[in-house]
């Protein structure tokens, strides 16, 4: 080439350059195809668990605590989360006014029932998330801390769940209902149970109420743990096709808080069991004396046909659970309602600074349920 005047040689450059190019993104594009899906959590049946001590940060037992999972309505203690910073802000108050869009209104069961052009209080949803874990509720509290759209602020659940220290998080809706791409796991979700505990303890009360009244009904907590376990006072269940049976519980018992995290049961008997198991023995673990069962739900003779037949449409469980919809993922577009709805500026909801609450030991323990 040498011999070529020095336009030819800059359009063989030119032409070579493009070639190069073509090839280079050919390349990041079979790259991108080649490679795996982070985990998309499909492991129902396969219990991942995760129990801490709160105050001392040891970790109790764990396993496959870093496994990605589908949180299911796990997911709501993330929208509270940034709910009770809201709150703790000032820039909304229990009594805010949130508005119930025609999106959030058609959110698959387990639901409040909410009608589109209404609107109830931020103290409702709260309660409606903690107890009946209530999808549609969940879709408007949402909404109205992301500016009207959903998306918005699920973005906003994510980079806080950065700032906390759950880097195995990912958030696509407010309610948990099934995304391929909304992941956590056992790990994540304890350091999002902890933070609600340390950094929020005027609103933690709200997870140890076992009912409240709406529009006349009375509608009560779906975490079986109130019940049946001494000490526990908090704090949410889940369940999807796809995630199985998920349950955070924290339980005090002689001064000393433990929090469990079971992802992926198959029944709720199971995940009930098991969280049981894991919490006997850490407080056993450090120190604290066994203490009878409270004394479960029972169900009479004459009614027990229909609580098996009730049981076996619900998955084993005789309370329809959260976030319960048809298999198969689900996304949201970004929804405007409008100059006349209430929106809190999601800019103005800071991301909390990343801090330990705790040191953590790993103990290399596998424990079985």
């Amino acid at each position: 080439m040498t011999g070529l005047p020095t336009a030819q040689k800059a359009r063989r450059r030119c032409k070579g350059a493009g070639r190069l190019n073509i090839l280079l993104g050919f390349g990041f594009a079979l790259g991108a195809i080649a490679m795996p899906r982070v985990a998309q959590a499909q492991y129902r049946g396969h219990v991942s668990s995760f129990v801490v001590d709160v105050n001392s940060g040891a970790v109790l037992s764990q396993v496959d605590a870093d496994l990605q999972r589908y949180p299911a309505s796990l997911t709501k203690l993330m929208t509270l989360y940034v709910a009770f910073k809201a709150l703790r802000a000032g820039q909304i108050t229990l009594d805010t006014p949130v508005p119930v869009s025609i999106h959030a209104s058609t959110q698959s069961p387990s639901k409040l029932g909410l009608v589109p052009g209404s609107s109830f209080v931020v103290r409702q949803a709260i309660l409606g998330l903690v107890t009946k874990s209530a999808n549609d509720a969940a879709c408007a509290l949402g909404e109205l801390l992301g500016g009207g759209d959903e998306t918005r602020f699920a973005n906003i659940m994510t980079q806080q769940a950065r700032a906390l220290g759950m880097p195995n998080t990912t958030f696509r809706n407010a309610s948990g209902l099934p995304d391929p791409d909304q992941v956590t796991t056992a790990r994540d979700l304890a350091v999002l149970s902890q933070r609600l505990i340390h950094d929020f303890p005027e609103y933690y009360h709200y997870f140890s109420e076992t009912s409240f009244r709406f529009h006349g009904r009375l509608i009560p907590n779906h975490n079986p743990m109130l019940k049946t376990y001494a000490g526990a006072d908090g704090m949410k269940t889940g369940y999807t096709d796809l995630a199985g049976h998920n349950l955070v519980a924290s339980a005090v018992r002689s001064n000393v808080r433990i929090v469990g995290v079971v992802l992926g049961a198959r029944s709720n008997p199971q995940r009930n069991k098991i969280m049981t198991s894991l919490l006997d023995s850490g407080f056993s673990a450090e120190g604290v004396a066994p203490v009878a069962p409270l004394h479960p739900p029972v169900v009479l003779a004459r009614n027990a046909a229909r609580h098996r037949h009730h049981a076996a449409k619900s998955h084993g469980s005789s309370v329809v659970e959260v976030a319960e919809a048809p298999s198969g993922s689900r996304r949201y577009k970004p929804v405007h309602h409008g100059k006349a709805h209430h929106s809190v500026s999601s800019a103005k909801v800071r991301m909390a600074t990343s801090r330990h609450v705790v040191s953590t030991k790993k103990h290399h323990r596998h424990q079985k349920g």
